[in-house]
């Protein structure tokens, strides 16, 4: 398999950006609804060593880009909230889980803007053409993060869906929810990462934005 390490490279830095703004977001809102916790552990910020996780934010991606195994997308160190500290816990939490994938599909929308007005030039022997790594750039930004928005609404605790799910649901169901689900989160989502149930729960909406976005 041929490794282009230039795409490799633009992949990378996307997929370290949209993780951080990610984190950032869960981090701000939880902020701005009443928990400093994450502020004051200095997780609303824009610097991606506060946020990366060795192994999931650049072990795992790596492995994931030059093997081509795509599900292998990546993630980053939870923002610690503290439900007791915002002002409506419940609805709170669903507003701070779901922030994170909001910012993503922000950052899908201002990729796909980006990459409708720059045009790209033809290419001239002996003179740099930028235009293009940019328009790669756009493109990847704009996949990677429909595909990272889509992934973690996944209905599946430890995923921003899960939590957005819980704090929907009834007291009774969602307390049933959580006993019943989140202990088994991770075993879920493995089965499905080697099951290719992936393909069926990401591709298919994952499309769907991306031809609306085009």
């Amino acid at each position: 398999m041929d490794i282009n390490i230039g795409q490799i490279f633009i992949a990378f830095i996307v997929l370290l950006f949209s993780l951080t703004i990610h984190e950032m977001a869960h981090a701000w809102t939880a902020d701005r609804l009443g928990d400093p916790t994450a502020r004051l552990l200095g997780r609303v910020s824009l610097n991606p060593l506060v946020h990366a996780d060795p192994i999931g934010t650049i072990l795992f991606p790596l492995v994931a880009m030059t093997t081509g195994f795509r599900f292998l997308i990546g993630w980053a160190k939870p923002v610690p909230v503290n439900v007791r500290q915002l002002r409506h816990p419940r609805r709170d939490y669903v507003l701070v889980a779901a922030a994170g994938p909001a910012s993503n599909l922000l950052l899908a929308v201002a990729a796909a803007v980006l990459l409708r007005i720059v045009p790209v030039s033809p290419y001239t022997l002996g003179e740099p053409n930028v235009t293009a790594p940019m328009a790669t750039l756009f493109a990847t930004a704009m996949q990677t993060n429909v595909l990272l928005a889509v992934f973690n609404m996944i209905p599946i605790p430890p995923l921003d869906g899960g939590n957005v799910l819980g704090g929907l649901l009834p007291r009774p169901l969602a307390s049933r929810y959580d006993s019943l689900i989140r202990p088994y989160g991770f075993v879920l989502l493995y089965v499905l990462m080697f099951t290719r149930g992936f393909d069926y729960l990401v591709i298919p909406p994952s499309r769907l934005l991306l031809s609306w976005l085009l």
